[in-house]
């Protein structure tokens, strides 16, 4: 479970994030869903301990980020934005690296590699560097990087950026086994369409703090709209 209490947040003069609230829970996907600028990375980026806030705090299943970071981020997977991949290295270095980083070792890490190249279908392309890779290799790669320590609850930041058709579908398949699982999922989008098939709750989210939160259905239920658009709509306004 992932809880945001709080946050606010200033880049100078600007106010990123004012007073963002909200808790994703397990066995659910949680969306942020608002316009660029409205303050989804900067949530997701104090969330997983890239950025501290000015106040407030984030709990990653009860443990506070600014207390004890490195036992948080071992119940984090994160997906970033831009996949940030190291072109030299192969898939299979790149999950060792970061197996490394969240504490594996061992045969404990080597099964771990093995499971997250099979779950993602990574097994042609294991041993190759990721210089030259296609947009959906990289996310495959990216997100079994994410996946490879089991963590409980998986962060992704506008996930489906730039990714064709199927490369879209195996992210959405990956995410509803994850989250049948009992996986907390936390996500940030402003597509709506993939909003509304994904999402058991939608954080609507404007000028940094939280201005709505429930399902699809109930928002528009809230708002008296027949589509999820003209709810987030009326309701950032």
């Amino acid at each position: 479970m992932l809880q945001v209490e709080n946050l606010c947040k200033s880049y100078g003069a600007v106010r990123a994030l004012a007073g963002m609230s909200f808790t994703a829970l397990d066995g659910q996907i949680t969306t942020l869903l608002g316009a660029n600028g409205s303050g989804k990375t900067s949530t997701l980026r104090c969330l997983v301990g890239l950025v501290r806030p000015d106040t407030g705090r984030v709990l990653v299943d009860g443990i506070a980020v600014e207390r004890d970071a490195k036992a948080a981020r071992r119940r984090l997977g994160w997906f970033p934005d831009s996949f940030g991949l190291y072109p030299r290295l192969t898939v299979r270095e790149h999950l060792r690296y970061f197996g490394r980083l969240h504490g594996l070792a061992g045969p404990a890490l080597e099964a771990a590699i093995t499971g997250a190249i099979a779950t993602l279908a990574l097994d042609d392309i294991a041993d190759r560097r990721t210089d030259g890779f296609s947009t959906g290799q990289s996310m495959k790669v990216a997100l079994a990087r994410a996946l490879v320590h089991a963590p409980q609850n998986l962060v992704l930041d506008e996930p489906t950026r730039g990714l064709d058709i199927m490369s879209v579908r195996l992210l959405r398949e990956t995410l509803r086994r994850l989250k049948a699982e009992g996986r907390c999922i936390l996500l940030s989008s402003h597509v709506l369409a993939e909003v509304e098939s994904l999402s058991d709750r939608v954080v609507c989210v404007a000028a940094g703090r939280t201005v709505a939160d429930g399902s699809p259905a109930e928002l528009m239920r809230q708002t008296g709209t027949a589509s999820l658009e003209d709810a987030f709509v009326r309701l950032v306004a």
